[in-house]
């Protein structure tokens, strides 16, 4: 064993780079992909999906090209996290074509938009997409520490995305998405990426300040007033997001992941309290004036009460597909969760889960993602510099937060928010962003697990001499 001599890397000459591993996992992901589409036309046609071929080879395709872009580009990358991506994204796609096969979804669309266009050849295409962004970051970021010269770029640029939604019209109640003739994008999945980059370059410089800086009140380490400049313009500009565009999911994840990535910088516990208390405070303050903030908090407290049925009954069907699935589920095809109607493959396609694949179902696709969030923090813990510390744990905390918002929010736990659960539901953005997320996890565990070089040859050594008596 070798050990580290500089500060950016940890390992052993020789290491493995575990690729073989990654291909095995890989291959274990597409078929368990293959096996679900399979299941799925068998439980509502009698018959294999004449899609079957395609599907399986578009998988192949793209976990090919993703798993050699990280043989050529980051061979000593985590060999994990590329198949539980691959897994999520493939079974999305089958969740979404089963969806696509309700004559239920199919007969409105007839009704509303005078003719049907399925969703799963265009998310395969999104995927496509996805897996194009993952190989580019991984060609153009060679090394995570570049993005610290970033640091108040990739902070305008999450402002920027964060605030064009404003200047266009509102869907759904909400303000998040920009669009563009037959495109649209959700710009909030990109900006939390640019956040993390900001936060991190942010904290590297302040922590110091903020950890040390600090009073004892009560037992906790109150900071400076000085020092509660940041927390206080992040506080304001989640609370103004959630006014002016009514996306409760995107003042969440913005606000929650600077709370993590400060108790993660200066490991105060009174900033969680502080965290805390100023979100349930702004929450409650705008939700009893903000009109559709105050619906979704209505319609969270009393799913079933006729004003909200006769609004909208998503939540209570979403509710009642978790009910009927039961322990082991439906089977896959033979639920009810397109009742949802015009979400249940976005928003709501975590109740599709529910109901088709039961409890353990839901307990397995969410240990999928624990085990990517698992493995974030696994290489935040092996990056060397804190920089890339605090990206992974920022890049994970983001991760983590939005599964929180979305699953709580279609079990009933919170308030329903307007974002997507990454890789299973349907949205060219959630995937193109997810995507890149995975990428620069993987840049960063390449460079974590990266072997020590070679000491250089001493000239000294050659002028030793063994003297023998």
């Amino acid at each position: 064993m070798s050990v580290v001599t500089n500060t950016t890397t940890i390992g052993a000459i020789d290491a493995p780079s575990r690729r073989n591993t990654e291909l095995m996992m890989m291959v274990f992901a597409i078929a368990i992909s293959v096996f679900a589409y399979a299941n799925v036309g068998l439980a509502i046609d009698g018959k294999l999906p004449s899609g079957m071929l395609g599907y399986g080879a578009g998988l192949v395709l793209l976990g090919g090209v993703a798993h050699l872009a990280v043989r050529k580009f980051a061979p000593y990358a985590d060999p994990l996290l590329l198949p539980l991506a691959t897994l999520l994204n493939g079974l999305g796609l089958v969740l979404i074509w089963r969806l696509d096969q309700s004559q239920r979804l199919i007969q409105r669309a007839e009704i509303y938009y005078g003719g049907y266009s399925p969703d799963a050849p265009k998310q395969l295409l999104y995927s496509a997409i996805g897996v194009a962004f993952f190989v580019a970051v991984l060609m153009i970021l060679k090394d995570h520490r570049v993005l610290q010269r970033y640091t108040y770029i990739s902070m305008v640029v999450a402002l920027v995305l964060l605030i064009l939604p404003i200047f266009f019209p509102e869907v759904n109640g909400a303000k998040i998405w920009i669009s563009l003739g037959p495109f649209s994008i959700q710009p909030g999945e990109f900006a939390k990426i640019f956040i993390a980059i900001f936060f991190s370059g942010y904290l590297m410089v302040k922590r110091d300040a903020l950890a040390l800086a600090s009073r004892r009140f009560m037992g906790m380490y109150l900071p400076r007033g000085r020092d509660l400049g940041p927390i206080l313009m992040i506080w304001v500009l989640s609370i103004l997001i959630l006014i002016f565009e009514t996306d409760l999911g995107t003042s969440l994840l913005f606000f929650g992941l600077f709370i993590v990535m400060l108790y993660v910088a200066t490991e105060r516990t009174s900033w969680i309290v502080f965290g805390l208390l100023m979100s349930a405070a702004g929450a409650v303050g705008v939700a009893s004036f903000e009109p559709h903030v105050q619906q979704r908090v209505n319609a969270w407290m009393d799913p079933f009460a006729k004003a909200t049925m006769d609004h909208s009954d998503q939540i209570a069907q979403s509710l009642m597909s978790f009910g009927s699935g039961g322990t082991l589920g439906t089977g896959l095809g033979q639920g009810h969760s397109d009742l949802i109607l015009f979400a249940a493959n976005a928003d709501f396609i975590l109740s599709t889960v529910g109901e088709e694949l039961g409890l353990a179902g839901m307990m397995a696709v969410l240990l999928v993602y624990g085990l990517i969030i698992e493995r974030g923090i696994r290489t935040a813990l092996a990056a060397r510099d804190p920089f890339g510390k605090l990206l992974a744990i920022g890049l994970s905390a983001a991760f983590a937060i939005q599964i929180f918002v979305v699953a709580g929010g279609v079990m009933g736990l919170i308030p329903l928010s307007g974002m997507t659960m990454p890789f299973l539901a349907y949205g060219g953005s959630s995937v193109l962003a997810n995507w890149a997320l995975i990428a620069v996890l993987i840049r960063i565990s390449d460079t974590a697990r990266r072997p020590a070089p070679a000491p250089a040859p001493s000239p000294d050594a050659e002028m030793t001499q063994v003297v023998r008596p």
